[in-house]
């Protein structure tokens, strides 16, 4: 089948290296970082380990905005059936160029743009920063009318909890208020 080869492998075997495994793409090939004191068996095994968590990441990264799109459809399904009207957005979409805020969205004209940033994260702080701007196509501003909506995902404060770690982590944007 196209797309099921093997990709080449270098193994990289460190001294200073005792009991992480790390794996990275160089072009074409991907390149494993392993403890020198491993064993075939055990260098094996973790190349096989390391190749299918690229390849989770890389489908993550793949995500599009199609997908995008449902999701936002079953977010309001499940938290927003009341607004089922208001709450569908005229298009919904992954950016590269918000890099100072997760996600935006745009009342006017129904469009919600979602970071590139968002899309290694976890499904459950993808799933709050869609609902977020889907929110804010019923309330726009961030009053309590539009927290509680925001509210009804039962992960939200964790989500929110996430992000602000990775912004003060990265020293990117910060959370809305």
């Amino acid at each position: 089948m196209a797309g099921t080869r093997k990709p080449v492998v270098e193994v990289r075997r460190s001294q200073r290296r005792r009991r992480t495994v790390s794996a990275y793409r160089d072009g074409e090939r991907v390149v494993v970082l392993i403890p020198d004191q491993f064993s075939r068996a055990e260098e094996s095994e973790w190349v096989d380990r390391m190749l299918a968590r690229l390849a989770a990441r890389e489908g993550r990264l793949a995500r599009s905005d199609a997908e995008l799109l449902a999701r936002a459809n079953r977010l309001i399904d499940l938290y927003l059936a009341g607004y089922a009207t208001k709450a569908v957005p005229a298009s919904v979409r992954w950016v590269t160029n918000q890099n100072g805020r997760w996600g935006s969205c745009t009342p006017a004209d129904r469009s919600i743009r979602i970071s590139h940033r968002v899309q290694e994260m976890p499904e459950w702080v993808i799933d709050y920063v869609l609902l977020h701007e889907l929110a804010h196509l019923i309330v726009p501003s961030h009053n309590a009318r539009f927290w509680a909506l925001v509210g009804r995902y039962p992960k939200s404060e964790r989500a929110r909890g996430y992000l602000e770690g990775v912004a003060a982590a990265s020293s990117c944007a910060p959370l809305p208020s």
